[in-house]
């Protein structure tokens, strides 16, 4: 008995187990169907399949139409794994509620015209799979067709033409290589036997005097400080390919491209002063020697920063790094004393410490905002406690950003952003003070609880907090230089620290070259194999090597 039970179990789970997943429930929806029910409403009441029906088509077309509640995955987890508002939640055909991902679909099985493209939700595509336009730095072989030629008779009538038409879909080999190669070239020798005569084989004339080329420290620079792989790991690497390559190699190459980078550092460095936005933060650092610290810092203070600042001129977007006994308000000033003058005001964006307050040199004007993602994570750290609260100020954030996603997408200069954010994130952020205001005056929120200090948080730097709404180009958040420090914290993890305070100037310089291309679009190796191979020409115009324009010296526009 316990053997045919035994039996009996197992073939119902196989049973369970070919049973096919079941289909998204999909609403139905007959537009005359709809209007026979609205039109009936006027006359007499809707019996309770009709209500039903009539509700359930109408909540599912809402969602599908409404967009402007945008959730975050952090806001999902905060609200209970709620589905995404961008998403509908539909129905099936008897009415059944259902929150899977379904479509709505009309009586003939397309999607409703009611919800317009702009508000379905979007697919997230590729699955890792990337098309010929985006390998920018791969070889490109064109391929000529052996039978014919572009005008030539076709062969098949020996009547018509051929003409090129749009190109087949391209072929796409890849291959794996060391990072570092190397060639080594035998020189044939011959010797007299009589006379004693040498020969020897000249080299080639294209391989250059130098064991090392230049392309050896731009690679190595990207990977350790670039990708966070240090000196011993590289090391580990070569060693397995068959092309040694000693980490006091990479070591000293790495020491000799950064005195030929060096000017052109510097002219990032001046041209981030002249920048209309500044944002800047800090991240811990270790360098394990004595490090050189001003006369004028305390002695009690010993710790290291790594500062990070993006910094937006134009259009362009330079990403630098600073790392020393300093803090982010006193590195920022180093950088605003190379401001030229009679230039409009700076904006500083950084979060609310006390070390990001910049020491403003005279004759610059600096208008500090702080940042509105750190005002909201005060109300994410407590929502467990506070749920109903929290969750109207996260909702509150969130349609602000949203205004700022429209503008961003819509391409609106500063200006324009600024109408926007006045015509439809003043009045929420209006409602929103007077909300944190009341809580406090009417004594709904206890002002030492963990809700009255966020609140208090907000409230104390409400000034800064909405520059967005006062300033053009005013950015919302901090996030930018955020993103920047993880070159910093990624190159920390896997190298621990710097073990002088020179390292750490050359670990400045390539993360501020590497990072600074990355910004722009700019492939980080070619850039620093072209301004290394050019050192010469990129010392004596450092302007015009930088990431953004080096190309032109390489491919000179003819007049």
């Amino acid at each position: 008995m316990i053997i045919a039970a035994l039996l009996e179990v197992q073939r119902v789970s196989q049973k369970k187990k070919k049973q096919k997943p079941s289909r998204r429930a999909v609403l139905t929806v007959n537009v005359e169907e709809i209007d026979q029910i609205i039109d009936k409403a006027g006359q007499e009441p809707l019996n309770q399949d009709e209500c039903k029906h009539l509700r359930n088509t109408v909540h599912a077309m809402a969602a599908q139409l409404q967009k402007q509640h945008r959730t975050t995955e952090k806001s999902k987890e905060l609200f209970g794994g709620e589905a995404d508002p961008v998403e509908a939640s539909t129905t099936d055909k008897d009415g059944g509620g259902s929150e899977s991902d379904s479509g709505i679909k009309n009586e003939n099985g397309g999607e409703s015209d009611k919800a317009s493209p702009e508000a379905r939700p979007t697919r997230r595509g590729g699955r890792g799979r990337n098309g010929a336009a985006d390998y920018t730095g791969a070889t490109i072989v064109p391929v000529p067709c052996k039978e014919v030629t572009p005008k030539s008779l076709c062969p098949g009538c020996i009547k018509g033409k051929v003409y090129e038409k749009l190109p087949c879909p391209p072929l796409i080999r890849i291959t794996g290589m060391p990072p570092i190669q190397a060639t080594v070239y035998q020189l044939q020798s011959l010797r007299c036997n009589l006379c004693g005569q040498l020969y020897t084989a000249d080299p080639p004339q294209d391989i250059g005097e130098e064991k090392y080329d230049q392309s050896v420290p731009a690679m190595v620079g990207v990977l350790k400080y670039g990708s966070g792989m240090p000196f011993t790991r590289i090391e580990k690497l070569q060693n397995q390919m068959g092309i040694p390559l000693p980490a006091g190699t990479q070591c000293d190459l790495i020491n000799e491209a950064a005195l030929k980078l060096m000017h052109v550092g510097e002219e990032l460095n001046r041209l981030a002063a002249q920048a209309e936005v500044l944002t800047f933060d800090d991240t811990v650092a270790r360098i394990l020697d004595d490090v050189e610290r001003p006369e004028t810092q305390d002695e009690d203070r010993t710790g290291l920063k790594t500062t990070g600042i993006v910094a937006e001129v134009g259009d362009r977007k330079i990403s630098l790094f600073v790392t020393g006994p300093q803090h982010a308000g006193e590195n920022i000033g180093d950088l605003l004393r190379q401001r030229e003058k009679d230039l409009p005001p700076v904006v500083g964006m950084a979060d609310a410490l006390a070390c990001n307050n910049p020491k403003i040199p005279p004759g610059v004007v600096l208008l500090l905002s702080n940042c509105l993602t750190h005002g909201r994570r005060q109300f994410v750290d407590i929502f467990e406690n506070f749920p109903n609260e929290c969750r109207h100020v996260i909702e509150q954030l969130g349609l602000v950003y949203l205004h700022d996603e429209e503008a961003r997408d819509r391409g609106l200069s500063p200006e324009e952003r600024l109408s926007l954010h006045l015509q439809k994130s003043a009045p929420v952020m209006g409602e929103l003070k007077g909300w944190m205001e009341a809580q406090l005056a009417d004594k709904k929120t206890e002002p030492n609880s963990e809700l009255g200090k966020a609140i208090k948080y907000f409230l104390k730097r409400w000034d800064r907090l909405t520059l967005f709404l006062r300033h053009p180009g005013s950015p919302l958040d901090s996030n930018v230089v955020e993103r920047a420090l993880k070159k910093a914290i990624l190159n920390r993890k896997n190298a621990y620290f710097y073990k002088t305070q020179h390292g750490a100037r050359v670990g400045d310089l390539f993360m501020t070259l590497i990072h600074t291309c990355e910004l722009n679009g700019i492939n980080p190796f070619d850039y620093l194999y072209q301004v290394l191979r050019h050192a010469a020409e990129a010392q004596a115009c450092p302007a015009a090597w930088l990431p953004w324009n080096f190309h032109l010296q390489l491919h000179p526009v003819s007049e």
